[in-house]
């Protein structure tokens, strides 16, 4: 089940929200603990790279590194949207709300796959991380962004207290996208890769977690469900993603999507 090139190697996690305003901001900072959670069961090292906090709620953004053995095989099975169905916190008429997430997680592979990254092909700017972390992050330029010009990749870096430390955390995660982008090559799975990227929305989730008016999580590709949300949100995975890799490795995972009892206890 664990036999990919990478699905040995640690992991890059993105979480980004998707339509669903306040609720989608909070339902991605949900989806981090629940991601950090995890790992932490594990023994998982996880390193935090990027914080981009929601102006009312949640998050705008999240990245953050997972050291562990088999951390990107077993992270690869929640690259998707994830759907939240609930009595919205921010509703004042209590209305259930439905809100999504999209999660991208990459093979760090720095130290073990060449990867050549021209300093030509890079623009860099600095700028003032804000937020916590004393006078050094607010008044001096430690924050790093950095896009790789050929591949239009741009990655943000300021959880780092030194400018130095964030453009090597920076340059880290640009070589993962582009091994990402080779191994996608390579193996022709070009379609995959660009439904990757389709819209946060309605019709391309691959797992729901419905709270109301009952609960469950169905992952859509596995038909594997759990009706102790609570736990799931508190980082019990592992009979998740189980289902994912074995589905895989026997090829019999589905399309994720919405289909017509996704939402059926």
């Amino acid at each position: 089940m664990l036999s990919g090139p990478v699905d040995h190697a640690h992991a890059i996690v993105s979480i980004h929200p998707g339509t669903g305003g306040n609720d989608a901001k909070d339902w991605a900072q949900m989806l981090l603990r629940m991601f950090l959670r995890w790992a932490e069961r594990r023994g998982f090292k996880t390193e935090m790279i990027d914080y981009q906090e929601g102006d009312e709620a949640g998050i705008d953004g999240a990245s953050f590194s997972v050291a562990g053995d088999h951390a990107f095989g077993y992270l690869r099975s929640e690259i998707g949207v994830h759907r939240l169905v609930r009595i919205s916190p921010f509703d004042a008429n209590a209305r259930r709300q439905t809100a999504f997430a999209a999660v991208e997680v990459q093979a760090d592979i720095e130290d073990e796959i060449d990867i050549v990254v021209k300093d030509e092909d890079l623009e860099t700017t600095t700028m003032r991380a804000g937020g916590k972390g004393g006078q050094n992050v607010n008044k001096v330029e430690t924050a790093v962004r950095m896009k790789h010009i050929p591949s239009g990749f741009v990655v943000v870096c300021r959880a780092e207290r030194s400018q130095l430390q964030n453009r090597r955390m920076a340059l880290k995660m640009i070589k993962a996208k582009l091994y990402e982008l080779e191994m996608q090559k390579r193996e022709d799975q070009a379609a995959a890769y660009a439904a990757s990227k389709t819209q946060i929305a309605w019709g391309n989730q691959i797992r729901s977690y419905v709270l109301q008016p009952y609960r469950l999580v169905k992952d859509l590709r596995t038909g594997y469900q759990d009706g102790n949300v609570d736990g799931v949100l508190d980082g019990n995975l592992d009979p998740f993603i189980e289902a994912y890799l074995l589905a895989a490795a026997g090829g019999t995972l589905k399309k994720g999507g919405v289909t017509e009892e996704a939402d059926a206890p």
